[in-house]
Formats: C-alpha cells, sequence, structure tokens
C-alpha cells in the first residue's frame, strides 16, 4: 500500500516538472507571459502630466496603464531615444468615435455602458472621449470633462439648459439634481435613456405620494406625467407644459359644466359691455383655475370624490 502511494506521489512530481521546465535546477513556469521591458516611468519622463493626472484613478491600478489604451509603446520609445524623435503609438485624440469607443468598451463592457451600443449618442457618433477624460478630469466621479455631469450634457443640450433657468425647476442648477439623477446616458433600452421603465415610474421615484393606488383615478397621471408637466423647466407653476385652465381645457372643453374658452375677452382688460366702458369678466376666469375645485387632480380616495374633489 505504501508503494503504491510512493509511485504516485512520484508520478505527480513527474508531471509537475514537465510542466514548469526544469532548467539547471530552476523552475520557470511554461505559460508565463513575456514581461514588459518598459513601466510607467517610462512614460512619464516625457508625458509627466497625463501620468500624474491619472494618478489615484483605476486606471492608474492596471498593470499595463499606459499600454492598455496606447498599446505597445515599445518602438514608440526606442524611435525616441534613439532618432530624437517620436515612433508609432496609438493616439485616442485621433481615433474616430467608433474606434474611441471600442477602445473603452473593451473593458467597460459591464455596469452602466453595457447598452451603450445601439444608444442615441452612439448612433450620433459620440465618443466616450466627448464627455468623460482620462488625464485631464474635472469631476470627483466618473472622470467628466467638466465639475458636473449637468454641465457636460448641457454642452451638447442648451434647450435643456434654456429651460433649466426657468422660473420652475427641478434643483438641477442648485446641485441637489444632476442629469444623472433621471438619465443614464450610456443605455440604449429605455425611452429618452432615463432610468426607469417609463416617464411616470421615473417621476414616483421620488414623488411617491403621487403613486396610489387611488379610487378615483386620472387618466394622464396613469399615462405620463409630461402630458401636463415638463420635467426640465417651465414658466408656469409646478412645471406645467401651460398655465389654468388652458392646460385643462386642452382634453375637457365640452364635459359637465361648459368648457368656455378663456381668452382675452374674459378679463378686466378685455371686451366691455356696449360703449360704456364696462368690462364683462367670466366668474370662471379672473382668480380662478380647475384646480380651484379639483384639487386632487392626480387622484383621489374619497368615497364623494369621483370627480377629484377632495
Amino acid at each position: 500500500m505504501r508503494g503504491l502511494r510512493l509511485v504516485v506521489i512520484l508520478g505527480a512530481v513527474a508531471l509537475a516538472s514537465a510542466a514548469l521546465g526544469l532548467r539547471d535546477g530552476t523552475v520557470v513556469a511554461a505559460m508565463d507571459p513575456p514581461q514588459a521591458t518598459f513601466d510607467v516611468n517610462d512614460c512619464k519622463a516625457c508625458h509627466e502630466q497625463a501620468v500624474m493626472g491619472m494618478q489615484g484613478t483605476r486606471h492608474a491600478g492596471l498593470e499595463q496603464r499606459c499600454s492598455s489604451c496606447h498599446g505597445d509603446p515599445t518602438q514608440h520609445l526606442k524611435d525616441n531615444l534613439e532618432k530624437g524623435e517620436p515612433g508609432p503609438i496609438v493616439s485616442i485624440k485621433n481615433m474616430k468615435p467608433a474606434e474611441v469607443n471600442k477602445t473603452c468598451l473593451s473593458c467597460h463592457e459591464k455596469g452602466q455602458p453595457a447598452n451603450f451600443a445601439g444608444s442615441m449618442h452612439d448612433r450620433r457618433n459620440v465618443a466616450c472621449t466627448s464627455c468623460h477624460s482620462v488625464h485631464s478630469f474635472k469631476s470627483a466621479r466618473s472622470n467628466l470633462k467638466t465639475a458636473r455631469d449637468s454641465e457636460t450634457c448641457f454642452t451638447c443640450h442648451q434647450q435643456i439648459r434654456a429651460k433649466s433657468l426657468r422660473t420652475s425647476h427641478h434643483p438641477v442648477r442648485e446641485g441637489k439634481l444632476d442629469c444623472a439623477s433621471c438619465h443614464n446616458p450610456h443605455d440604449s433600452t429605455k425611452p429618452k435613456m432615463i432610468r426607469a421603465d417609463w416617464i411616470t415610474e421615473q417621476c414616483l421615484t421620488c414623488h411617491t405620494e403621487k403613486r396610489g393606488p387611488f379610487l378615483w383615478e386620472h387618466a394622464p397621471v396613469r399615462e405620463n406625467c409630461a402630458l401636463c408637466h415638463d420635467p426640465h423647466g417651465s414658466n408656469h407653476d409646478k412645471m406645467l407644459v401651460a398655465k389654468q385652465p388652458f392646460l385643462c381645457q386642452r382634453c375637457h372643453l365640452n364635459t359637465r359644466h361648459p368648457g368656455t374658452l378663456y381668452d382675452g375677452t374674459n378679463t378686466l382688460a378685455g371686451r366691455v359691455i356696449g360703449g360704456t366702458g364696462i368690462p364683462t369678466v367670466s366668474n370662471r376666469a379672473v382668480e380662478h383655475a380647475c384646480k380651484n375645485c379639483h384639487q386632487n387632480v392626480h387622484g383621489g380616495n374619497a368615497p364623494s370624490g369621483p370627480y377629484l374633489g377632495r
């Protein structure tokens, strides 16, 4: 029995020795990859600002920091030393957007960028380096070219920036929210790149009191919050897309009580009776709006409030 064990042990040792390769008594791994003949300090000699800019980031922790994106710099260094001019190297600045994205996604293929292919930004030839910088970023997270993601987004989305400056707005410019609070700029699976399955669900992540369920529901609330609200900003109260009662009259024009259009003739400066100079003012116009009576416009649970009156 002991002899059999000895034969098994000797056989295992022989196989291990063959796999590792015994050379003059030194064990050498047969599958060891060739070791690089350079390190980051070789690049730092000429590219000090670029190397120092990425210190403390995850990119700096890569085993082959520079070559992961720029390829093998051996010839680049050799020509610089021998000929006094830099040799060939992969330059991210000279790449087309599709090539840049392919380089970045070779590592960043999980998490938020997983669905970047086919997204709105991808289809419009937006490169990763349009928003991110490896060597000279300014944000505390995500290596953005600006201090906040909203500033990065606003470089292209000028109309959205203009809306954010209106009187009624989400607290983006105050720094309490950012574009990425609602949008995932890398996603291709959701409308408008929002983080939820649809717009209403995204709004309800914060405005939970509007979720319900309600005994009496208002159909537009279930369908889409953006039918009545502009999430990027408005000059109307509560970020409404129009002023009341015009907002409600887009749908409710001739239902139940008269839906007379509230126009300029129903104001103090409007139509006058004959030539007396006495204005004719509708009792539903001045300082009146639908919410004066229909307070629970998002839905109500009062058994006697089928018209969202309480």
